[in-house]
């Protein structure tokens, strides 16, 4: 997971970017990072659950809806011009998987193939998700502060740590791999050196 430090200088690169750039995906992903390692797979949650037909995409009205909900400060000609930029097939609809994908800062295959391991590591019966289940002898509960003063007990703890890849009131109990590398594209995000990604990775996930 991302440390405080790490967060701060992500929230400030991305503050920096948002008041430079003028592109508009980059000023979106800006937008988001300024939220931290979660902005990101944030506003992906709620991509995912206004999605009401399950069609894996959306018209300008729910992008609009998704972009004001989340609470960035752009303005409608600025959504407008994204979602175009986006509609590379004009038909008024974009796939948001794809639209995320572009969305997430760049990583290297490095990068990406230690986040594959670690989500592997976690995904113990390989169906491409993790639940409380998964996480039993995997993610160790008992130095948790909690844990130890008794006000929670071994589940409390694995379902408060797959909140922190959930967003607001959107939590399923449920980390999918697309949220994992969302969440993680922002902590990537904060750490320009490969070898201390690895290192993170590798202390984080024994890996």
């Amino acid at each position: 997971m991302s440390s405080a430090r790490q967060q701060k200088e992500l929230e400030t690169k991305a503050r920096i970017a948002l008041a430079t750039t003028k592109d508009p995906l980059e000023r979106l992903r800006a937008a988001c990072l300024a939220r931290g390692a979660q902005g990101i797979k944030g506003l992906s949650i709620l991509f995912r659950v206004m999605d009401d037909d399950g069609n894996r995409k959306l018209n300008v009205e729910e992008f609009k809806k998704g972009v004001e909900e989340y609470g960035l400060n752009f303005t409608k000609a600025e959504i407008e011009d994204l979602f175009r930029l986006m509609d590379t097939d004009r038909n008024g609809s974009i796939d948001y998987e794809e639209f995320l994908r572009r969305l997430r800062p760049p990583m290297n295959n490095f990068r990406l193939d230690l986040i594959a391991k670690a989500f592997a590591k976690l995904d113990k019966n390989h169906d491409g998700q993790v639940t409380v289940d998964d996480l039993r002898g995997v993610y160790i509960v008992k130095n948790h502060p909690k844990y130890m003063n008794g006000t929670w007990n071994e589940d409390d703890v694995l379902r408060h740590f797959l909140d922190c890849f959930d967003y607001g009131h959107h939590k399923d109990g449920i980390v999918t791999r697309d949220e994992f590398i969302d969440y993680y594209s922002g902590v990537s995000a904060s750490i320009d050196n490969d070898m201390y990604f690895d290192l993170m990775m590798r202390n984080s996930w024994k890996i």
